[in-house]
Formats: C-alpha cells, structure tokens, sequence
C-alpha cells in the first residue's frame, strides 16, 4: 500500500516525500494519459497536469523564486515545454519555447504561475509570449507579488485569450512557501518530529538513536534538500551535536541555512555545527543580552550570530521576530528538526504550517521519556490545531503523518 487516505498536498515538501518514496510520485502523468484526456475533452487539466509535473523538478533550485512549468500545444499536441530550472536562469515560458519543435502561430501555453510583466533578472515573459504568436494562455494560478503581477491583464490587452484557475489549488501548492513569504514577509515553517506510536523521542534515559527507520531518516533528508532552512533549538546541538546537512544526492542548490535558536549562545565552539562552516551558512539567534565575547568568538569561527529580542518569558528569542529576520534575509522554508522545547514553542504560538511527523512501531512509555511537542500546549480542546488536510505514507516499517494547517488561499484577496 503506497499511502491511506486520498494525497491531495502538493507543497515542495510533499513532492520531495512523493519523489524519495514512489519515484516521480503519485502526482505524475505519462503522455498517454495526456492523449487521452485530449480525446475525452479534458485537455487543459491534462496538460496542466502535466506542467506541474515539471514544474516540481525545479524544486530546491530556484527559491527565492517560484517553481513553474510551462507546456505549449498546437493542434491537440504538445510541441514544446519547460520548467524555471535554476535562479537567475529562463523561465519556464522561455525554456518552452526554446524547446518548441514548430512555430508557434496560434498555439496555447500553459503555465502554472501568472507570467511576469517586469523586467528582473531575466525580460517579461509576456513579452515573449506575445513576440511567439501564442494566441491562447492558460493559467494555473495568479501571482500575488505585485512586482510581478498583471501579466493576464497585459496578454489580454494585447488581444491574447487568457483563462485562470486551471488546477488552481494544485498550482498554488505547488508554491506555498513563495506565496506566504511574498505577502507576509515570514517563511513557510514545517514542523518535522520522529518518535513511537506514544509519542516519545527518547527513553527515560535519553536514548534516541534510533526510533524510526533509516528509510524515515533519508526522507527525512530529502525533505531538507528542498527547503531555505533547517531550525534546532540549542538543547538538540547540546544533546546531539548534529550537523543538519543534507547527505543525500540532489539537485538542488545546497545545503540549507542551519538556525540554532540559542538565547544565551551556548553553542559549543567544538561543536559539529562551528566546524562544519563550510558545508552550510550557520546562523545562531540569540537574544540582545547575550555575550559579546562568545558572539565575536562564534562570529570569528564564520558563524553568523542575529540578536533579536526575547519573548514575553523573558527566556527564549521571540519566535515571530526571528521568521520576520529570517524572511528578510530570503528564508521562505523552514524545517523545524527540535527539540521538544522548540516544537513546542512554534505550535504553542500558531506558527506551524504543514508537519511531517515519523512514526515507529514500537510504544516507549515513561513519564519521563522525552515527548515530540513540548511548550505550554492548550488548555481546551477548541484551541488545539486541526489539521486541514492529510494523508498518511508507509516509509519502510514505519508511518509518516503528512498535515497541513494552514490554506494557501490565505494568502490571496478574497474575489481575485
């Protein structure tokens, strides 16, 4: 059995799980399957389809920017397609037609973001749509980055049919991350735990390696392949000394910025993180009152160290002024790796987005075994955080539960 109850997510991170376990993933469609919906007049969800597909392949590689694919047909067949492929290179619409195999007189694009009408690190889209002949657009989802919006409106003033919503909600999935940086300023955060059936990440004793599967643990890092940044709280580097790279083969453009979130910085100059600078960007949060001396000893190992200001404890960094640091400086996914403490914290404050959380079949027990979420937690059952969607994947011996709590249609005006 590949999963239980129907896969509707379509975030990075659930194409990355979906890619790790399956393959191309449940998501995916041959060219068969494209024909055939053609010839049963289903051809713009079809071919839609299909340009999410290609889009996904871009996923880890282009952030800061949206991952899109583009398809162009002519007659009822495809006759060119792309994906943006890398940061600061083509777009998918130029890559699509760059691939066309004819001229493009008449013909309809299909593409799973707005085109773009400004000048950025590449030319509007637009413009090039227009300059192919393409008489027809087709459009998964609008952009609501206003440097980058009004493209429908453009092609459409330029005699071009356009129509929007195809695949809409997939499409806006597919970009979850872009579209809550680009109109909140903060990343997408994803809480990641691995633990037993009962909820436990450690015995008693504080065993913990390991509860889940080595198969768990590689999805694990597939995840981190496609996300900005990768968050631990200062009692996971003390008690683990992980190094929180990504030590799987992908395509994607490094490893991811780790964040030790430690308000008196303890962090250990002997520590795998402080000796591992150049493997990924290190950045400790810390809170104003910390030490000058240990942040110019961290800052002299290449360690970057942000001093933010403390919660309403009094104790611990706040944790909405460092997403508002992180999204400045171009963080628009976040893992959330633990400990309990920070787990916690994020669903105590509503900061959690979507969740992949490991399970392993076996029941640890314990008061004093160490538990997936800690923080205050509610104190009615109509505050607890529900999820609105989720599906849920058999990893090896092991099951992964895959939520979502937050709608990507938040992050759009109502009505446009």
């Amino acid at each position: 059995m590949a999963f239980l109850h129907e896969d509707r997510i379509q975030t990075p991170a659930a194409q990355a799980v979906r890619n790790f376990l399956y393959g191309e993933g449940p998501s995916d469609i041959s060219d068969n399957s494209v024909l055939h919906a053609v010839s049963s007049g289903a051809g713009d969800e079809a071919f839609m389809q299909r340009a999410l597909v290609l889009a996904a392949k871009g996923i880890g590689a282009v952030s800061p920017n949206p991952t899109v694919g583009a398809v162009i047909t002519k007659a009822g067949c495809i006759v060119g397609e792309g994906y943006h492929e890398r940061f600061g290179g083509p777009h998918a619409e130029i890559n699509a037609i760059a691939s066309a195999a004819c001229e493009l007189s008449g013909a309809t694009i299909y593409v799973t973001l707005e085109p773009c009408n400004h000048f950025g690190k590449t030319p509007p889209c637009t413009q090039a749509i227009l300059a192919a002949g393409i008489k027809r657009v087709v459009v998964g989802t609008t952009d609501p980055n206003p440097k980058a919006a009004g493209g429908m409106e453009f092609l459409r003033g330029h005699g071009i049919t356009v129509k929007a919503g195809c695949l809409e909600q997939a499409c806006r999935s597919l970009i979850a991350p872009f579209l809550k940086h680009v109109t909140t300023g903060s990343p997408w955060v994803i809480s990641k735990a691995a633990m037993s059936l009962d909820g436990r990440i450690a015995t008693r004793t504080g065993e913990s390696r390991w509860i889940t599967s080595e198969k768990s643990r590689a999805c694990g890092h597939a995840v981190r392949a496609v996300v900005d940044g990768i968050a631990v709280g200062i009692g996971t580097v003390l008690a683990d000394d992980p190094e929180l790279t990504c030590r799987i083969p992908h395509g994607g453009a490094g490893n991811p910025v780790r964040f030790v979130l430690d308000s008196t910085l303890r962090l250990p100059l002997s520590s795998r993180l402080c000796n591992t600078i150049s493997s990924a960007r290190t950045v400790v949060v810390a809170a104003e009152t910390a030490s000058e001396t240990k942040k110019t000893e961290l800052e002299a190992r290449g360690v970057e160290v942000w001093l933010l200001p403390l919660a309403k404890d009094g104790r611990k960094v706040s944790l909405p002024a460092f997403l508002k640091r992180a999204g400045q400086a171009g963080i628009q996914s976040l893992l959330i790796e633990g400990g309990s403490g920070l787990n916690g914290s994020f669903w105590d404050e509503g900061l959690v987005d979507e969740m992949l959380w490991f399970y392993a079949p076996m029941v640890i027990g314990g008061l004093k075994a160490g538990t997936a979420i800690g923080g205050i937690g509610v104190g009615h059952l109509r505050q607890a955080a529900r999820l609105k969607d989720f599906c849920i994947h058999e990893v090896s011996e092991d099951i992964l539960l895959h939520g979502l709590l937050t709608d990507v249609n938040s992050f759009f005006v109502k009505g446009v």
